[in-house]
């Protein structure tokens, strides 16, 4: 304990002192850059579902195109049949940045993709064999 004199009596000395301040905005600090880690985290995650989605929901609309026209695989279809048809009114983006995907033009043979993403940060969005196996 801290005491002071004050004309002729001894006063205890109130309040916090710089170091015990100085700890707590240390550790509130600390916390919020833990939050921001983790934010980033989370959004990075979200984007990349997102976009896996976004190639899942464009294979579908593919082999739905392939399904109502009798196309064989191998068959030419771009994104302005999808469109037109009616089955988005604008092919979906990367919401990283929002990137275009990259499409084969051809109706695909099962399990290959027929639209891919270039994003690589951070990092790929790519579905693994399993994931594309009915497709």
């Amino acid at each position: 304990m801290n005491y002071i004199k004050t004309t002729n009596k001894w006063a205890r000395q109130t309040g916090t002192t710089l170091v015990e301040l100085s700890v707590v905005i240390a550790v509130i600090l600390l916390l919020v850059g833990v939050l921001f880690i983790g934010v980033t985290a989370w959004r990075n995650g979200a984007n990349r579902s997102a976009c896996l989605v976004n190639m899942a929901s464009i294979q579908k609309a593919v082999r739905g195109y392939q399904n109502i026209n009798l196309l064989n695989p191998g068959d030419a279809v771009t994104t302005a049949n999808l469109t037109a048809a009616g089955y988005f009114g604008a092919i979906p983006t990367c919401p990283i940045g929002n990137t275009a995907y990259t499409v084969t033009g051809t109706v695909p043979v099962g399990g290959t993709q027929y639209a891919t993403c270039a994003a690589a940060a951070p990092g790929p969005h790519t579905l693994t064999v399993a994931q594309t196996a009915n497709w």
